[in-house]
């Protein structure tokens, strides 16, 4: 049988000293050992398959090196699951684990959750939600180093840090990208009223049409919900009927399930897509927005990315020298969306 690599054997093979071993795969490499020298031992020790002893690190740290995590839905949902594999990838990349809880949307689960996970002595806390919303924060991630992902403090002077994406950018980026094409009839169906991110996506489309200096169309923008059949309804109520003079010349969706909606409505209509018409979306939703035909062009959620720099913020007051967590810093960091531009998108048709 093979003998089990040692912090010894990484430093032999590395060229440096044992403690610098420790301290790198420790998580407390920056400032103490060359950046080279950290490059080698992770190298190393990824060679010789070793990882160090959970258990003698976390007695000797006074630490159990558990995360916990509260999700409302995420853990059941296909699509912001990947904040929590994002967020799960930078734990255990300097050696932590996660716990992960899901209420199901009961927010009068919340309480009794935390103290759960406080219960198992877990290092610090994350709350993950489906969709950008505002929460009351459980008291007890006051007593951790907690942080909030996808999700904002609704206290008038918010007491934990949040990671959320920047949802005007995104909306502005993505109304841009339409202008860039010579679109300037374009409709929007921008979601529920009762979503935080719908009326910022809408403020970035009106900001690319300000600084385009074209008019917004207010009768060109739809609160039309979020699933295909109110993308459907949406799309015949601009289109069906109409002249080519007086229709969209694009369509741009607060999510990529409306616009699947606008892709039927559209093959309904016997509008060639993007000829006739241009289709945006918005998330990027996997095996969705690929799949489409013609592909879809939307704007991607930076929904892994929310996940590993929530973390990376947790585990840096976990481990840092103040012990103050999260709290009385800086309270928001803001992800950038990213354009994907595919087939569904094009010029606009002269009319």
């Amino acid at each position: 049988m093979n003998r089990k690599a040692t912090a010894l054997d990484v430093a032999k093979k590395a060229g440096v000293s044992r403690s610098a071993v420790s301290l790198v795969l420790n998580g407390r490499g920056d400032g103490n050992v060359a950046k080279e020298s950290q490059d080698r031992i992770r190298q190393a020790a990824e060679e010789l398959n070793y990882s160090p002893n959970a258990i003698a690190l976390s007695l000797r740290n006074q630490r159990s090196r558990v995360i916990g995590i509260l999700s409302d839905e995420v853990v059941v949902s296909p699509f912001d699951g990947n904040i929590i594999g994002g967020a799960d990838d930078v734990a255990r990349s300097r050696g932590f684990v996660t716990v992960v809880m899901d209420t199901e949307r009961d927010t009068a689960r919340d309480a009794s959750a935390i103290e759960t996970l406080l219960d198992r002595q877990v290092d610090g806390l994350m709350y993950v939600t489906v969709g950008l919303k505002p929460i009351e924060v459980p008291h007890g991630m006051l007593r951790v180093p907690s942080v909030l992902a996808n999700c904002y403090d609704e206290h008038p002077q918010p007491q934990l840090h949040h990671v959320i994406p920047d949802e005007v950018t995104g909306g502005r980026e993505a109304t841009e990208h339409l202008l860039e094409l010579g679109h300037r009839d374009i409709a929007l169906l921008a979601g529920s009223e009762d979503s935080s991110a719908a009326p910022l996506r809408v403020q970035g489309y009106r900001d690319a049409h300000a600084a385009a200096r074209i008019p917004v169309q207010e009768d060109r923008i739809f609160m039309a919900g979020w699933d295909i059949d109110a993308g459907f309804r949406g799309a015949m109520k601009v289109l069906d009927g109409v002249s080519p003079a007086d229709r969209p010349t694009a369509i741009m969706c607060a999510n990529d399930r409306l616009a699947v909606g606008v892709a039927l409505a559209a093959a309904r209509l016997g509008l060639r897509v993007p000829e006739d018409l241009s289709i945006m979306g918005y998330d990027d939703e996997t095996r969705i927005a690929d799949t489409m035909v013609p592909s879809l062009t939307t704007m991607a959620l930076p929904l892994r990315e929310i996940g590993r720099a929530a973390m990376t913020t947790l585990l840096d007051a976990i481990e840092g020298t103040d012990g103050s967590g999260t709290s009385g810093s800086s309270v928001e960091t803001m992800v950038p969306c990213r354009l994907v531009t595919r087939e569904s998108t094009g010029p606009a048709p002269t009319r």
